[in-house]
């Protein structure tokens, strides 16, 4: 089955279309006040897909194979 990418997610759903991030990661992190924006809505907790894939293309780990022709990896 073919997933379609939606605009938002709910929380206990992003480990669907991000295998291996885990709803309790993310949970931790709202609370420490780091990782992708969200809203909540009651008490359910949603985030656009585009703002997870920013926060995690924002956080490479560099190797000595790494490739370095990323223009925005001047932080280096």
């Amino acid at each position: 089955m073919k997933l379609t990418k939606p605009i938002l997610i709910a929380r206990d759903e992003v480990e669907k279309f991000f295998p291996g991030l885990k709803p309790k990661t993310l949970a931790n992190l709202a609370w420490q006040g780091r990782g992708p924006r969200y809203y909540r809505q009651g008490r359910r907790v949603f985030y656009r897909v585009e703002d997870i894939e920013r926060w995690l293309t924002q956080q490479p780990i560099l190797t000595a194979d790494s490739s370095i022709d990323y223009p925005e990896d001047v932080n280096r």
